[in-house]
């Protein structure tokens, strides 16, 4: 019997989380099955450690997830868009590969987008009660607000890993390396809503992080630049049949 065509799919890069793959897939199935017809696809960003392998055993016991890799690391931006384009689904969830964002919380954004008028394709996360170390949460409370200054994008945490958005309106976005950074700011310039949504947040148990403070304020830098000049040379307009 053929599965029904899924109606989200659940998109997590991944690179070196070999750890952390076998616990967040579980966490994602029982978040959704029953709730939603869906499916998981991974896209390992040409992991150095076992995070391949264990994706492979995974897919014999999960008919739910696909597996996508990246043959030369390429970077987060990339491996989110590369899931994206290879997802049947209409709507997309994308999760961090860490564990940190609780799967638990999707169907939490799909009843926000059932409530929300269709103007609004992204629907962000908001991580209210962060888990990170201070100093991660001292820089990023300082780039939260030097982005809102320059981009007015009314969004009080961009970098939260769990989104919701809708397929279509995403692929037709600007695309540049570290852009799900900036993703309801793009949103926005391209005309449509975004709304953020409180959801959880956990500590990493396993693993380490793939980034620290500084080299995210260097890479920033010049995002912002780029994004501000894109917001500013956006013309919307509007079509219709005749």
């Amino acid at each position: 019997m053929n599965s029904p065509m899924p109606q989200l799919s659940v998109v997590v890069p991944v690179f070196n989380e070999q750890d952390n793959v076998a616990s967040l897939v579980e966490e994602i199935v029982r978040a959704l099955r029953g709730v939603t017809p869906f499916e998981i696809v991974y896209v390992d960003d040409h992991s150095r450690d076992n995070t391949l392998a264990i994706l492979q055993q995974l897919k014999a016991q999960v008919p739910e997830l696909r597996v996508l890799q990246h043959t030369t690391q390429s970077g987060q931006s990339t491996a989110v868009r590369t899931g994206v384009k290879a997802a049947r689904a209409p709507w997309i969830a994308t999760l961090d590969g860490d564990g940190q964002n609780d799967p638990a919380d999707i169907p939490r954004l799909l009843a926000k987008r059932d409530a929300s008028p269709p103007e609004v394709r992204m629907f962000a996360g908001w991580r209210v009660n962060r888990q990170d170390s201070g100093s991660k949460r001292w820089a990023s409370r300082i780039a939260n607000a030097i982005r809102t200054r320059m981009l007015r994008d009314d969004t009080p945490d961009t970098g939260c890993g769990i989104k919701l958005f809708e397929r279509e309106a995403f692929l037709e976005l600007p695309y540049f390396n570290h852009m799900h950074r900036y993703l309801p700011a793009l949103m926005q310039r391209a005309g449509w809503q975004t709304v953020s949504v409180p959801v959880n947040h956990r500590a990493r148990t396993t693993g380490v992080s793939k980034y620290n403070n500084l080299n995210r304020a260097l890479v920033g830098v010049a995002d912002l630049r780029g994004v501000a000049w894109l917001i500013r040379r956006a013309k919307i307009t509007s079509v219709r049949e005749v």
